[in-house]
């Protein structure tokens, strides 16, 4: 048995559509109940098919009025929008009507006309959203229109989740929020780093590629196999490039992202994801406190640096560059 000392307390619900999992190294049932409570107070302000959703309330008010929405919604929603307009920005908050229509992951399995695209595409742009600081509205000017932030809440979230450890006094801990996992301190007891592991795409559930090493950081993974369906050998994934309608398709099967914040993971899977291995490379060069680690269609590995982590290859069958 593990000296009482040395063991790890683990606590686990399903919310948000996904597993959340807390690691914490003592039993402290209180701080576990906290975390929770608050990713539910959380996903029910950000979701879009909860009753009390705030986002939810501006989406149905779209082309009719503005919605006066929380100070917390309104930055992540302001923060979500000036993603959204940077040049050539494969995020998008008001790509909502395209994920609605495409519903891969949620039992979609049907490719969209070209025709419906066409549609949908003026429903989807980000200079629509409407924000007035001064009374903390939301307005989309557009019938249709919905914002979606899926792309940004786990991390949103999970950044809220460190603080409130933080509140309790809790300086080494993991938080997975259904693959944003975010590390609080060091681990105690001999490790000094966190290990996460690297999924193999399209692999076994717990099948992976290797080992990133963190202390104090956020590790979010985007990749192709977590939602898609496939059809005659071609697989539809659930990220989508705003500009054509369609899922994206260049040589990245998955891109992660080491950062302080969860946020920022969130934010920079998909910039990266839509630039390319090369210009996404060229562009992290200039930007030192962001890190990842892209794996291709090649089955190659691919480091911007290890600055903030390290990485241990574990799959032969990878070639890491």
């Amino acid at each position: 048995m593990m000296p009482a000392e040395q063991r790890v307390y683990s606590y686990s619900a399903v919310l948000m559509g996904s597993p959340i999992l807390l690691k914490l190294f003592e039993d402290d049932q209180h701080a576990a109940a906290a975390v929770f409570r608050l990713i539910k107070q959380q996903e029910n302000l950000l979701t879009v098919n909860r009753a009390q959703s705030q986002l939810m309330a501006v989406n149905h008010a779209a082309g009719l009025h503005p919605v006066v929405v929380s100070q917390s919604v309104f930055d992540l929603i302001k923060q979500a929008k000036a993603v959204s307009l940077l040049a050539d920005s494969c995020f998008n908050l008001a790509i909502g009507p395209l994920v609605k229509r495409w519903k891969i992951g949620f039992s979609g399995n049907t490719v969209p006309s070209a025709s419906e695209i066409q549609s949908l595409l003026p429903l989807t742009r980000p200079e629509h959203v409407i924000l007035d600081p001064q009374t903390c509205s939301v307005f989309l000017q557009q019938p249709g229109m919905e914002i979606d932030l899926g792309a940004i809440a786990k991390g949103y979230i999970a950044d809220r989740v460190r603080d409130e450890l933080h509140r309790l006094g809790i300086n080494h801990a993991l938080i997975n929020l259904g693959g944003n996992v975010l590390t609080v301190g060091a681990p105690l007891h001999g490790a000094t780093s966190w290990a996460i592991g690297l999924k193999r795409p399209f692999g076994e559930t717990d099948a992976t590629i290797g080992v990133i090493d963190v202390v104090a950081k956020s590790v979010v993974t985007s990749g192709v196999y977590e939602r898609y369906f496939e059809i005659d050998g071609k697989i539809y994934h659930h990220i989508l490039d705003p500009k054509t309608g369609y899922p994206l398709d260049n040589e990245i099967l998955s891109v992660t992202v080491i950062s302080d914040d969860s946020i920022d993971g969130d934010i920079y899977t998909t910039l990266l994801y839509g630039m390319g291995v090369e210009k996404a490379l060229n562009y992290l060069a200039t930007i030192p406190h962001i890190e990842a680690i892209f794996v291709t269609k090649h089955r190659q590995i691919i480091l911007s640096s290890q600055r903030q982590f390290k990485f241990t290859l574990q799959d032969d069958s990878y070639q890491q560059l």
